[in-house]
């Protein structure tokens, strides 16, 4: 038998979880997890320790004999294991969520994981970039953000963890005299020989551009040369006026003064929204948030891939491994 010592915590909390709902897809959403990624922790924990520990139809799920001898034994490994982590963890302390922008998909998990956790204080930061808030996360000024995780540098990305959270279509914002404003919905190839900004030459955006340049790529579009860094409604609505250059967003995003928002279309661009955080950090406000988009995301569908829609491959790759 293997010692207690080679089991990974996370194999016992899967079972733990595939045992309390003898339901495999129930036990993967409690646990922020693909079904399939679930399913091999099982199988690894069965070669572990020499055993089978569920009995599997097309029906149902049952616990064995050693699944029923184990089950305690696991609750009480995980018991102690939290009750560990607990004692460091500066759980009590507020919770820091940098929301990039006000009023769009990233304050209403906020919102929502505030109603689930009213003991834990969410404290929100509205300071535009992935890039820029990844940085502060992993130096620790930072708890947590949203935005393109795939557009992160690798070496950040291996101090994160992420959730993907919704995939959303993508949109430009236009002067309200543009002659494109008229259209209800721009398809791609109308906005050729345009210039777009999309934060060229803020380094708190570079994901965000990066998204942009392959997006535009081959069709005739350009990434509009850096602008200053508008902070609040009047200095962005007074920098759009100056420039006079339409801004790619997404189809949440906040009216403008003098702009119309215009979905993008043929094919629908997506803009992957993760939510991002530091690896290993516990708090119940993180749980929270995990579970709010969760919920959100099944409520309004917003992990549902439209049909030929536009991606980019990086961040296809991600889909199948995120969680």
């Amino acid at each position: 038998m293997p010692q207690a010592q080679d089991i990974d915590p996370r194999l016992l909390r899967a079972f733990v979880a595939v045992a309390t709902e003898l339901h495999f897809t129930r036990a993967a959403t409690l646990l922020f997890t693909a079904q399939q990624a679930l399913s091999r922790d099982i199988r690894r924990l069965e070669r572990v320790l020499r055993a089978e520990l569920f009995v599997r139809t097309t029906r149902q799920v049952t616990l064995t004999a050693d699944g029923e001898r184990l089950l305690p034994y696991a609750r009480r490994v995980l018991a102690a294991h939290d009750e560990l982590a607990a004692v460091f963890a500066d759980a009590g302390r507020p919770l820091l969520v940098d929301l990039n922008s006000e009023g769009m998909t990233t304050s209403r998990v906020l919102e929502r994981a505030r109603a689930l956790a009213p003991g834990s204080e969410l404290m929100a930061r509205f300071e535009s970039g992935l890039t820029g808030a990844a940085a502060e996360i992993v130096a620790g000024r930072l708890d947590v953000s949203f935005g393109r995780f795939a557009g992160l540098d690798s070496s950040i990305r291996s101090h994160l963890e992420h959730q993907l959270v919704r995939f959303e279509p993508m949109a430009v914002l236009l002067p309200a005299d543009h002659p494109l404003a008229g259209c209800e919905r721009l398809a791609l190839d109308a906005l050729a020989g345009e210039r777009i900004y999309a934060g060229a030459g803020n380094p708190k955006t570079l994901e965000w551009t990066d998204l942009a340049r392959q997006l535009f790529q081959g069709r005739g579009i350009e990434v509009a040369p850096p602008a200053p860094v508008a902070l609040g409604k009047e200095e962005f609505r007074r920098i759009m006026a100056k420039t006079r250059c339409p801004v790619l967003a997404v189809t949440e995003f906040p009216p403008m003064p003098g702009a119309v928002l215009r979905p993008l279309v043929a094919p629908v661009p997506l803009s992957p929204l993760s939510l991002v955080w530091r690896r290993g950090l516990r708090h119940p406000g993180l749980d929270a948030l995990r579970l709010a988009a969760t919920r959100l995301a099944a409520e309004e569908g917003w992990l549902k891939m439209i049909p030929g829609a536009w991606l980019p491959d990086a961040d296809r790759s991600l889909i199948t491994d995120n969680n």
